[in-house]
């Protein structure tokens, strides 16, 4: 009898996935995509002042935050080093970083589904799903003239 495979621990280290500028208030690093599940895991460095466009979430979203502080706007709670954050399903935000903060706001994303950025009147302006980010990242870092990431890829 065949012993059953056990499947290996993979590893991205933090050099693996370097940072680009989004050109949208923070940098981003990619580290995994799942695009049978709709998996996109980031990072994000906010700088001071950024303010992310109101959004729905289709799916699930987990959030670690390593640096600095941030809020939605919708809400009182203020998330800071060490704070862990969920938002179900249909959860909708505008993500905000305090001007005052004196360095840059560094938060861990695990993402389900899709983000659908909403207009003024709550009208779905974009869609920014795991391909759009994978393929957005990557193109980010051709652009940089940096080497192809090792970014966790499976469909």
């Amino acid at each position: 009898m065949t012993p059953p495979q056990i499947p290996a621990a993979l590893h991205v280290d933090d050099a693996d996935c370097p940072w680009v500028d989004s050109y949208m208030g923070f940098d981003l690093k990619v580290v995994q995509v799942r695009i049978s599940e709709g998996l996109w895991v980031v990072r994000n460095r906010f700088r001071p002042g950024a303010r992310i466009q109101r959004h729905k979430h289709t799916g699930p979203v987990y959030a670690f935050t390593l640096s600095g502080s941030w809020k939605y706007e919708e809400y009182d709670d203020v998330n800071r080093a060490g704070s862990f954050l969920y938002e179900p399903a249909g959860s909708t935000h505008t993500l905000i970083v305090p001007d005052t903060n004196t360095e840059d706001t560094d938060v861990w994303f695990a993402v389900w589904g899709a983000n659908l950025n909403l207009d003024p009147d709550g009208n779905v302006e974009s869609v920014f799903d795991a391909q759009f980010v994978l393929d957005g990242y990557l193109g980010l870092c051709e652009a940089a003239g940096l080497p192809t990431p090792k970014v966790l890829i499976s469909d």
